[in-house]
């Protein structure tokens, strides 16, 4: 569970990220934390370097999961809408917060060090455990599966979810 505090919540190789924030932060060129239009509308993740910001469907508690795969796993076949971006993590430390969290609050793991590819799904489920604000939207697991990768791929819209999805 994390508070996707306004309605997002970050995967991120912690030291690296700020490293590259603190060079790039004014660049009025880039979208902040990688939600362009595209981002906002389509593929519903923002991308920066050593950094996901995963958009969800509420402003509240939710459910998440993070595996590490050896090679790339199944597809989820509840997901509504699957994307697949590449994310490196020199560090091997994954760090999970949102806007309104420190990072150094949030879950951390261990992951190999070097390119992952990401896979995050939106798979439909009922209110989690956790006490929520109650707020509106549709409630999902945003399962974030990781594996090794050699080669950077890019984005990649595996399965469309509908176009309104949040709110």
């Amino acid at each position: 569970m994390i508070d996707a505090d306004h309605g997002q919540f970050y995967v991120q190789d912690l030291d690296p990220y700020d490293a590259w924030i603190a060079e790039h932060a004014m660049d009025p060129d880039l979208a902040p934390a990688g939600w362009t239009d595209e981002a906002v509308f389509v593929h519903r993740i923002g991308v920066e370097p050593h950094s996901i910001s995963v958009g969800t469907a509420r402003d509240d508690i939710v459910e998440s999961l993070i595996t590490v795969h050896a090679s790339a796993p199944t597809t989820q076949p509840a997901a509504e809408h699957i994307v697949e971006t590449d994310l490196d993590v020199p560090n091997g430390q994954l760090t999970m917060s949102s806007p309104g969290t420190d990072p150094a609050d949030g879950p951390r793991m261990t992951v190999p060090a070097g390119l992952l590819r990401a896979r995050i799904s939106y798979v439909p489920a009922g209110p989690p455990s956790a006490d929520t604000k109650g707020g509106p939207g549709s409630h999902f697991l945003y399962q974030v599966d990781l594996w090794p990768s050699d080669r950077a791929q890019g984005l990649v819209i595996v399965k469309q979810g509908p176009e309104i999805w949040a709110g």
